[in-house]
C-alpha cells in the first residue's frame, strides 16, 4: 500500500476538508483519508500510482503538493465511537440552526447589520455539520446536490446583505439598537463556546471532529467583533461599527458559500 502526504495550502475549515472527501469519493484505490487541519496535510493511503488523485486534487484549485510517497503497512482505523460523534455533532447542529433563527430575527427588530450577519455564518456552520452528517451510503450526486442549493441559498442571503449595507450606509437609518446587538452576541458566543466544549469533550482525533472545532473557534471571534461593533455603537453614537463589522462577516460568508459551491462540482 502507498502512502502519500499531500500539503493543501488553503485547507483551514470543515468545507475544504468535505471538498476533498466528496471530490475523492468512489475512488476504490484510496483506503484511507487521514487529515491535519492546523498543518494543512492530508495523507491519502492507496493502491497505485498518484498520478489519477493528483490531478482531482488539483482541481479544486486548494493549492495541493505532493510532498512525500512512501509504502506503507499501516492497518486501517475504524472509529471506535461513530455514534457518539454523531450524537455531538448533532448537537452542534441544533445549537446553530437555533441561533441562526434567533440572531437572525433580532437582527432585524433591533436593525443590526452585524447580528444579521452573523445568523448567516451560523446558518453556514449548521450547512457544514449538516453535510458532515449525511450518511455514508449516500450517493456522490445527492451530496453535491445538497451541497449546491445550500451553497446558492448562503450566497444570495449574504449578498441581499451586503446591498442592505450599502443602502444604509448611503441613505439615513435609524441606530442599530446596541443593547440587543450585545445581549444576543453574548448568548450566541456562549452558545459557541458551549459547542466548542461538546466537541472537545469528545476527545476525537478524527479530522472531521478537529475542523469542527477550529470552525467553532472562529466564530466565537465574530461574536465578539459583534459585541466590541456594539460597544462602539454606543460610544460613538454612530451606525457604522455595526455595518463595518456586518461586511466583514457578510463577506466571510459569501467565501464560504463559494466554497461550499464546489463541493457540486
Amino acid at each position: 500500500m502507498e502512502k502519500s502526504v499531500f500539503k493543501i495550502s488553503q485547507m483551514d475549515c470543515p468545507s475544504e476538508e468535505q471538498m476533498i472527501r466528496m471530490k475523492l469519493d468512489g475512488i476504490n484505490e484510496i483506503k484511507q483519508l487521514e487529515f491535519e487541519i492546523p498543518q494543512r496535510k492530508l495523507t491519502i493511503f492507496h493502491i497505485g500510482n498518484t498520478t489519477e488523485i493528483e490531478r482531482i486534487l488539483a482541481e479544486l484549485k486548494l493549492g495541493s503538493k505532493l510532498i512525500s510517497n512512501t509504502q506503507s503497512q499501516v492497518v486501517i482505523d475504524v472509529e471506535s465511537d461513530p455514534s457518539n460523534q454523531r450524537k455531538i455533532l448533532w448537537a452542534v447542529l441544533i445549537i446553530n440552526f437555533v441561533f441562526f433563527v434567533l440572531e437572525m430575527l433580532f437582527g432585524l427588530i433591533s436593525k443590526s447589520m452585524g447580528l444579521v450577519a452573523d445568523s448567516l455564518d451560523m446558518l453556514a456552520d449548521s450547512i457544514v455539520y449538516a453535510l458532515s452528517l449525511m450518511a455514508v451510503g449516500q450517493s456522490a450526486i445527492r451530496k453535491k446536490n445538497v451541497a449546491k442549493w445550500s451553497g446558492y441559498f448562503q450566497l444570495l442571503l449574504a449578498l441581499i446583505g451586503l446591498v442592505e449595507v450599502i443602502r444604509r450606509f448611503i441613505g439615513s437609518e435609524e441606530m442599530p439598537v446596541f443593547q440587543t446587538m450585545i445581549v444576543i452576541s453574548i448568548l450566541a458566543l456562549i452558545a459557541n463556546g458551549l459547542s466548542l466544549y461538546l466537541i472537545q469533550k469528545s476527545k476525537s482525533k478524527e479530522a472531521h471532529m478537529q475542523a469542527s472545532a477550529i470552525f467553532t473557534s472562529n466564530d466565537i471571534i465574530i461574536n465578539i467583533g459583534v459585541i466590541i461593533a456594539g460597544t462602539l455603537v454606543y460610544f460613538t453614537s454612530s451606525q457604522i461599527p455595526d455595518l463595518a463589522i456586518g461586511s466583514i462577516v457578510f463577506l466571510i460568508v459569501i467565501r464560504g458559500a463559494f466554497r461550499i459551491l464546489k463541493l457540486a462540482k
